[in-house]
């Protein structure tokens, strides 16, 4: 390892470290061969943070190499409870590490500090936990329908798996990915976001410390459109698993039909939120704020279309301007900081320009609908939560994922209205209810196309429950049970007991 790999650098609040520049590669730091260099940057005032070598197809190929070496000769066939030990190991030096981790994260993405301590960082540890606990119940069914046959099945590993990773939760989503694929025994290359890489290289050097094995776990920085590319079509890659836009994901599915790869994708959503007369108002305006402005509106599942019944219209979007003018933009190492800047000015500037197109369309601007200035009255990618109001079903910011503190609320009679136009949208991650009517809660809930819906709440995801979308949402699921058991496959053995043909 050559001092060049490394900087030594200290975040707004205090914290130093010596952070890897290079790819994580069978357990070693190791310079790209592409020579791709990608700066990391500071959203909240834009500043230049490090520089950060990228992946190309050359280093995707060693990658991969080093991940099936490491699946075939050793870790295919490794005891679960060695697994476990390794895991719970990862998770100790996590817990450690979580205040350098939850720094880093803030100052690479923008996200107040307060959610990556203590949101972020206790969810990535409880998804390594969680899967760490089902690595010894992996287990197939015995089958014994007649006295002169047995069968059953076992459940293998899939091979080498390439995990995509996203910007808006880098360490989570690492966690989503990893912890379920190599508990069920594949080896793993993750090609973390170029706009948001340093938490999870940092997060590197604690899988070493911990003992894996060289291979098993490989994170390599990188262009989606060149790193992203060579490990979804690289030929000894078993599975993609990944997390981001739908356009992406559309592409990822062709790329990888080449050689019929296995997929997971959670792709876009534009989540409603439906909210009927009987409803515990102001919880409903609660959640509804928590459930679109968190992680500054970049939640894939958000709730970013609010549908409030008639005779309580009115008071809810009085109450809700009220909730979303209340709270603090600005510097996300501060305490009392709700909401910090967008994570990159591509964006910072999408979010703007489909506030223009709100405005050009003819839905009303409520409430934000600016760039939000700072401290220092120009710098940052802040933008000020925004409401629009009469929004009609054919306008642009009704259809299609913003991805920032931005949302529309929209007036309806009906329960059977309210669903068909909660329905109206091309994708299916998530949804949410509020009424005090148990009954009718749960019938809307059977009628919401979405793979997720919470009744009383927005986004309160559970590391046991699975997670996955309806329609151009995405395919498969991620969490729970049914997150592990996408990283593995059904072999069924039969077994003849009888000596007749």
């Amino acid at each position: 390892m050559t001092p060049q790999m490394f900087a030594n650098l200290t975040t707004p609040n205090g914290v130093c470290y010596s952070q890897p520049l290079g790819l994580f590669i069978n357990n070693e730091w190791v310079q790209s061969k592409e020579g791709d260099k990608i700066t990391s940057i500071n959203p909240t005032d834009e500043s230049e943070i490090c520089t950060v070598q990228g992946a190309g197809a050359e280093d995707i190929d060693d990658a991969v190499k080093a991940a099936r070496n490491a699946f075939e000769s050793t870790w295919r066939d490794t005891d679960a409870t060695v697994r476990v030990d390794l895991l719970m190991n990862l998770v100790r030096l996590t817990e450690q590490h979580a205040d350098t981790l939850a720094s880093i994260e803030t100052w690479d993405n923008g996200k107040t500090y307060d959610a990556a301590r203590n949101d972020d960082l206790p969810e990535s540890i409880g998804v390594l936990k969680y899967y760490a606990g089902w690595a010894d119940k992996i287990t197939g069914q015995l089958f014994s329908n007649n006295t002169q046959k047995l069968a059953y099945t076992i459940r293998e590993p899939l091979g080498v798996c390439g995990a995509i990773i996203p910007w808006n939760y880098p360490l989570s989503m690492v966690s989503y990915k990893m912890g379920p694929a190599v508990v069920a025994g594949n080896t793993i290359v993750l090609k973390i976001a170029e706009q948001t890489p340093l938490s999870a290289l940092y997060f590197a050097t604690l899988i070493k410390e911990a003992g894996f094995p060289p291979g098993v776990i490989n994170i390599v920085n990188g262009f989606g459109r060149k790193a992203g590319v060579a490990l979804v079509e690289h030929p000894d890659v078993n599975k993609i698993s990944f997390t981001g836009s739908t356009p992406t994901g559309r592409e990822i599915m062709k790329l990888a039909s080449k050689t019929m790869k296995r997929i997971t994708l959670e792709t876009g959503g534009k989540s409603p939120m439906i909210i009927l007369d009987d409803a515990d108002l102001q919880q409903a305006v609660q959640w509804a704020h928590s459930g679109i402005m968190s992680n500054q509106g970049q939640v894939c599942s958000a709730t970013s279309r609010v549908f409030v019944q008639a005779g309580i219209y009115d008071a809810f979007t009085k109450a809700y301007k009220e909730k979303v003018e209340s709270v603090k933009v600005g510097n996300p190492f501060e305490d009392d900081t709700f909401q910090g800047p967008q994570v990159t000015r591509a964006q910072f500037e999408r979010v703007l320009s489909y506030i223009e197109s709100g405005k050009q369309e003819g839905a009303t601007l409520a409430v934000g609908g600016t760039a939000h200035k700072n401290v220092d009255g120009s710098k940052g990618l802040f933008i000020a939560p925004t409401i629009f109001t009469d929004v009609e079903e054919t306008m642009k910011i009704f259809q299609e994922e913003v991805f920032g503190p931005f949302v529309v609320v929209c007036k309806f009679e009906t329960v059977d209205e309210a669903i068909r136009k909660a329905n109206n949208s091309i994708f299916g991650l998530g949804g949410a209810i509020f009424t005090t009517d148990v009954t009718k809660a749960h019938s809307i809930a059977r009628r919401m196309e979405a793979g997720t819906i919470w009744i009383n709440s927005s986004n309160d995801a559970d590391l046991r429950v699975p997670f996955g979308g309806y329609k151009q949402s995405g395919l498969g699921h991620e969490l729970g049970e049914l997150g592990l058991l996408s990283y593995t496959t059904c072999k069924a053995v039969h077994i003849n007991l009888t000596s007749k043909l």
